[in-house]
This record gives C-alpha cells, structure tokens and sequence, in this order.
C-alpha cells in the first residue's frame, strides 16, 4: 500500500462518515414535516419489519402535514399503529386510505434536547474521522519502519492527513450548526 493509496482510502472512509452524519441529522426532526422522518419506522408485512416507505407512499401535504398512502387495503391500521408507537411522538389521524400524520410543534424544553442529541451526532462523527486520520498515521508509521518510504515521505503525509482530518472536521461542524440553528428556529 502507498501513501496515494492511504490518503484515498482514508479520504473515502471520511466522507462516508459525513453522510452517515447527513443521514442521521435528518432523521431528527424540526417543526417541519420531512418524509424522511418515518424511514426509521418499521411495519409488519407478512410476518416481517419493513420501513414504511417500502408498503406506502409517503409524501408532503404542507409544511407540518405528512401524507402515508398505503398501497394495500389492510395496511392502514398497521402503518397507523406503527407511528403511533414509534418514539417520535405523531399522532396519525385516518381518512379513509389516506393517513394524515400532523407535526406538533415542538416546545423550547424539547429544542434544546433536540440540539444536545444533534450535537453528540456530530461528536461521533468527529471521533470517527479521527480513528481514521489515526489508522492512517499508523500505515504510513508502518511504511517507514519498512523502509517502504522515507522520513520525508512519512511526514508529509502526516501532514497532508492532518489537513483532510481538519477539513472534514470544519464540514462536520457546519452540518452541526446548520441543524442547530434550524431545530432552534421557531
């Protein structure tokens, strides 16, 4: 393994742990309705857990109105009772087919757990890049203890390693303060 291929590895690791990061600051809602909210919510269909975006059709009504269109006759019920018992606190309502699932807005004591849990997200993620940016350091150690490269060649990829953990690190930071500041706005 050579230091081009440390770097890119190391790179590609680091930017998955941002979208992980983007998946899971998503999944924390804000006064606004987000189809995205009800991808952690599993239904019972035909004996195993599905997320419901697999037996309905989820969509925006408004801006606080989530739609759930199921797209068998019997799943109503079952898609009902699996938000109504999901940890996000909605309280669908049926008309019909159609499940209307309203957001409550959220009150002052709750935005500001919403923002301790956006905040230890984005710590994981930070913690993740730097196990990498340490696995990458160690690689290039082992590559001049091998004498594979030289002292040179080692410190500048410390460096340069240092550079990307740095950068990606600023993007965490402002994936965090973006969620923030919108879970705070009223």
């Amino acid at each position: 393994m050579s230091i081009a291929d440390i770097k890119k590895t190391t790179e590609q690791k680091m930017m998955r742990s941002v979208e992980a990061l983007k998946g899971e600051l998503q999944k924390i809602r804000t006064g606004r309705a987000h189809p995205g909210i009800l991808d952690q919510v599993h239904v019972d269909y035909y004996g195993s857990m599905v997320p419901i975006s697999q037996v309905a059709n989820v969509s925006l009504l408004d801006a606080r109105t989530i739609s759930v269109q199921p797209w068998e006759k019997g799943m109503g019920a079952k898609i009902e009772k699996a938000i109504r018992e999901s940890d996000l606190g909605l309280n669908p309502s049926s008309q019909g087919d159609l499940l209307r699932v309203p957001m409550p807005p959220l009150t002052e004591e709750r935005r500001r757990e919403l923002t301790k849990v956006v905040r230890h997200a984005g710590e994981e993620a930070k913690v993740a890049v730097r196990n990498l940016r340490r696995d990458a350091n160690e690689h290039a150690k082992k590559l001049l203890k091998d004498k594979a490269i030289g002292e040179d060649e080692e410190r500048r990829s410390l460096d340069e390693v240092q550079k990307l953990t740095d950068r990606v690190v600023a993007e965490i930071d402002r994936l965090v303060a973006a969620k923030e500041a919108e879970v705070m706005a009223v």
